[in-house]
């Protein structure tokens, strides 16, 4: 009665198709907001919020091709020697009030072409400020102790909480702190809100640094990540320090001989 054909009629117009490079782009657009997906993940938020008619297994080249990987659970930087002493968790209801009152340590890994490194940094928890840091290829107590000693070149902590990490439960680690007669406080198996400053530090450096660069080598990522902590310590406003940096934190109150604090910027743990 129309005067069409049958296919006309019924036709329906397909999404267009879209060549490697602008799809690879896409990916990896889709891959910095969301860096734990995997291909499957990606490939369907091509087909759902794209509208892109794409197989998984063309996502999946595609992200071999452009180096994307999904951020996934790496190395266990905690694992517990069970022949080293654990301590107390001595921050619990502590109301923290000053500088140098309590450093948290901790490790993360950094996943590069060739392997892993593996970064150790110090907080002060009144100020955010990172003390000390160090990057080390292997999970040695000595790179932690390295970093151990920057902060004490700075100053000397009252408190110095860690996790049960083999590092910080050996021989080495705690004859340091007991040297300095630093008090020594570990968190709970399992409880990394316990030490939830530095885990907060390591989520703003890989959003803000690391996922967002490739680094081709262990010296250029070494220097990025003291580009990083330089701007977090020195210009990085934090919204729970009234958008002060943490170095203007920190040595304020170094320098404050009236013992001056801002009640507005105590922390409880």
């Amino acid at each position: 009665m129309l005067g069409l054909n049958r296919s006309t009629l019924y036709y329906e117009e397909k999404p267009p198709e879209i060549d490697d490079i602008d799809l690879l782009n896409t990916i990896r657009d889709i891959w910095i907001r969301h860096p734990y997906f995997g291909y499957r993940r990606i490939t369907n938020e091509l087909r759902s919020n794209h509208q892109l008619r794409v197989n998984r297994k063309r996502v999946q080249r595609l992200m071999v091709l452009g180096g994307i990987q999904a951020i996934h659970p790496g190395p266990n930087t905690s694992k517990r020697n069970k022949l080293h002493a654990i301590y107390p968790y001595l921050l619990r209801n502590m109301e923290i009030t000053r500088v140098d009152q309590v450093w948290q340590v901790d490790i993360t890994y950094l996943r590069m072409p060739t392997g892993f490194m593996y970064l150790v940094a110090i907080i002060d928890v009144f100020s955010r400020y990172v003390v000390g840091w160090s990057l080390s290829n292997t999970l040695e107590t000595d790179f932690c102790i390295d970093a151990l000693q920057q902060g004490l070149r700075i100053a000397l902590p009252e408190i110095v909480n860690s996790d049960q990490g083999c590092q910080f439960t050996s021989d080495d680690w705690i004859d340091c702190l007991r040297e300095w007669k630093i008090k020594i406080s570990m968190t709970g198996k399992g409880r990394c809100t316990d030490n939830i400053y530095i885990e907060r530090f390591w989520r703003s450096l890989k959003r803000e640094e690391f996922y967002l660069n490739e680094y081709q080598s262990v010296k250029e990522l070494r220097k990025a990540i003291g580009a990083y902590i330089e701007f977090y310590n020195q210009r990085r406003g934090h919204q729970s320090l009234g958008y002060k940096t943490p170095a203007s934190i920190y040595f304020k109150q170094e320098r404050d001989a009236c013992g001056y604090v801002d009640e507005s910027l105590q922390t409880s743990q």
